[in-house]
């Protein structure tokens, strides 16, 4: 199996490490706008197996030439505004593709196209989205009728890293942090859809607390929009709650709270003496550099899957928790474990045949979840699922 990376960075480090651990790949391409930093990936994780391309991402035609170099598949793990022009790359060559991205609208409307060309373009196939998704299908596929869904996840410091006042270090791009807490939320409650305004997603009426063993209590803030789900998870009428929620340590909320309230997260630029700057630039630049971690603090990730209705007609719930930790003795961080090896794990899915249909795929809908959750814990990543009467 020979693949394509398009982007060598966090995430992209990870996918190259796992292609490289995965015996059925013979070569990998990594291409990236930094060479220097690919070729130093590469050496570190690639296992002799990757051979590193100065990229730049906006050369199309240049693109097209490695997705058309005898690619089985391509792992995208650009910006997300790349999605839908590299699908449709993806598409003209030929050649399937994964990313870890939300799905556009315009790529959704690349479904027929790819079917008939018959190519697999799989989206949200990383951490969240991602293996939320995957285990949302499972739990939901266990129960004869879902009246409740919740969904949970987050990358955070394990507690002796949490040394901020934020007690918060970044595993991800602080820039889709800051942009995910400007983003408004719709949930379910008692049946009626609540639109929850990005102003208010730190209102301590909108945050609830939820306790996971061996970790503690977290903070579960508001995350998009959940109603998305319902018709890909082919949910009816006897749904009555669901949401979407990002984890965080206590305390979180009430530090942005004071911060959304302020202004911090503006983009409408203001006069700083002879300047203009956005409050979000100047926050990003300013919290930035303060929230790294440290070569021997971990970071963790978690994710939950919280289902509820009937299973034989008895009231039950249904969990599904996954927990990983940064491998210290590699470096990456559990985030890009889990966005860069689910990536990986995708695309080789693809070509092995486990995921057979073509078009515009769904992690929800198009993925055998024990192929995945097998495929990670071979890599240390934690699985459980516990059920109970509800």
């Amino acid at each position: 199996m020979q693949v394509l990376i398009l982007g060598i960075g966090l995430q992209g480090r990870a996918a190259l490490y796992h292609l490289a651990n995965s015996p059925d790949v013979e070569g990998i391409i990594a291409a990236d706008s930094d060479l220097e930093r690919a070729e130093a990936y590469a050496e570190r994780f690639g296992g002799g197996k990757a051979r590193c391309v100065r990229l730049d991402a906006e050369d199309h035609d240049a693109v097209l030439e490695l997705m058309a170099s005898e690619v089985d598949v391509v792992i995208e793990l650009l910006p997300s505004y790349f999605g839908e022009v590299m699908a449709e790359l993806a598409i003209e060559t030929g050649v399937h593709l994964v990313n870890s991205s939300y799905a556009s609208e315009e790529v959704l409307k690349l479904d027929a196209e790819a079917a008939r060309r018959g190519v697999a373009i799989l989206p949200e196939f990383g951490m969240d989205p991602g293996i939320d998704l995957v285990m949302g299908a499972k739990a939901i596929g266990e129960l004869d009728e879902v009246q409740e869904l919740y969904s949970y996840g987050g990358g955070f410091p394990e507690p002796e890293a949490a040394d901020n006042p934020i007690k918060y270090k970044i595993s991800w791009t602080f820039d889709g942090v800051l942009r995910s807490y400007k983003r408004p939320a719709h949930i379910l409650q008692d049946g009626e859809v609540a639109h929850i305004p990005a102003t208010d997603i730190f209102a301590e009426r909108n945050i609830h607390i939820i306790r996971v063993d061996g970790i503690g209590e977290l903070e579960a803030i508001p995350n998009g929009d959940a109603l998305r789900y319902v018709d890909l998870f082919g949910l009816g009428v006897s749904l009555k709650a669901m949401g979407r929620f990002s984890l965080r340590w206590p305390g979180h909320c009430a530090f942005w709270k004071k911060l959304v309230g302020l202004g911090f997260l503006n983009d409408e630029p203001i006069l700083v003496g002879s300047l203009e700057v956005a409050p979000r630039e100047f926050l990003h630049s300013l919290l930035e550099p303060q929230l790294q971690y440290g070569d021997n603090e971990r970071d963790v990730v978690f994710i939950r899957i919280d289902a509820r209705g009937l299973k034989a007609g008895k009231s039950t719930r249904i969990v599904y928790d996954l927990t990983d930790y940064r491998d210290l003795s590699t470096g990456l961080m559990a985030m890009n474990r889990t966005v860069g090896f689910t990536a990986s794990i995708g695309a080789q899915m693809i070509v092995h045949g486990d995921i057979k249909r073509r078009g515009v795929l769904s992690p929800a809908r198009d993925v055998d979840g024990d192929v995945l959750f097998g495929e990670l814990r071979k890599f240390g990543v934690r699985i459980s699922r516990s059920e109970e009467a509800w």
